[in-house]
């Protein structure tokens, strides 16, 4: 999509549309001036056949040149996605009892980690990768890296335990974004945290708290809500249904400008990881396409002239 950088130089086209305004009355002038002549054969001799529809080509293209390069004044360009230097993803994953729940085959745990696996896989590689699990505390298995076969490693090696502290997985999550080094840089690197659980916090610091130092620290909390209602599991011989808190993640989602996806399958959790892998660790930036302008304007210029030249024998 075409944007201008300097749109107030679009202003420049105003002369050109009236110049091309009065190209247009100038000709319905003459023609009301020949309607005045009632000796028909007298103004065919007077005016002789000329070039007829062929003298407003070369108008229409000096016109067309004027308003390209008018155009160009104000700047024009296209938005491009460009990586993001030393963008940092942190994967943070839900390792409560409850993911042992097979409603998702062949149980929700199992089926985080293959599609973990595959968004490790799919991510650039100049981004880092970090992962952080959670249950009744959040730890990080592996700090921000490059090294994927260490993620892989982690995410294989995931054990489950007690409860659920989804607000300490966020916080876990921005410490370990703020050691990434800085290599010059100023400022904290740009982050996001990809957050997946299946339950209820019931552990640590609250959601809210969680979603307010993120915020502080611009760096949006995409979450995945995994699983579905009807999962149950068995925990010292009692069956436990293990609903999943859609709300209180799509609350974090919005709250920290992230974005909040739902997934019932292992096939759904993989399409929404390949969703965010497209879209993490990039920037739009403007690319001016000024010379195009520029180039159309000239290409119609010499069009002009050398049709002007070659029916009139003459520069418009």
């Amino acid at each position: 999509m075409i944007r201008f950088l300097e749109p107030w130089w679009l202003l420049t086209l105003l002369p050109v549309l009236a110049m091309a305004g009065l190209y247009v009355w100038r000709q319905f002038r003459k023609r009301n001036y020949a309607m005045r002549f009632t000796n028909v054969d007298l103004l065919r001799t007077l005016a002789p056949k000329g070039l007829g529809w062929r003298r407003h080509v070369s108008a229409a293209a000096f016109l067309l040149m004027l308003g390209a390069l008018a155009a160009a004044t104000a700047r024009p360009s296209v938005d491009t996605e460009q990586p993001l230097e030393r963008a940092t993803v942190m994967l943070a994953i839900d390792v409560s009892l409850s993911m042992q729940a097979d409603d998702v085959a062949p149980s929700r745990i199992e089926a985080a980690q293959e599609a973990a696996k595959a968004f490790v896989n799919e991510l650039p590689p100049s981004y880092n990768l970090g992962l952080v699990s959670f249950a009744k505390a959040a730890n990080v298995l592996v700090s921000p890296t490059k090294d994927r076969s260490a993620v892989i490693t982690a995410i294989d090696g995931l054990t489950l335990a007690e409860a659920t502290a989804t607000g300490e997985a966020v916080f876990t999550s921005l410490d370990a974004i703020r050691s990434v080094p800085s290599d010059g840089a100023d400022g904290a690197p740009p982050a996001r945290i990809v957050l997946l659980s299946d339950g209820y916090r019931t552990s640590g610091r609250s959601i809210e708290d969680a979603a307010t130092a993120a915020s502080s620290a611009n760096v949006p909390v995409s979450t995945i809500a995994f699983g579905t209602d009807t999962g149950v599991v068995d925990i010292r011989g009692s069956v436990q249904q293990v609903p999943v808190d859609r709300l209180s993640l799509q609350e974090l989602a919005d709250n920290t400008k992230g974005h909040f996806y739902e997934a019932a399958s292992v096939s759904e959790l993989k399409q929404v990881y390949e969703d965010m892998g497209s879209s993490i660790g990039h920037r739009t930036e403007p690319r001016e396409v000024t010379q195009w302008y520029a180039a159309t304007g000239l290409l119609f210029g010499l069009i002009g002239a050398g049709l002007s030249l070659l029916w009139t024998s003459r520069l418009p």
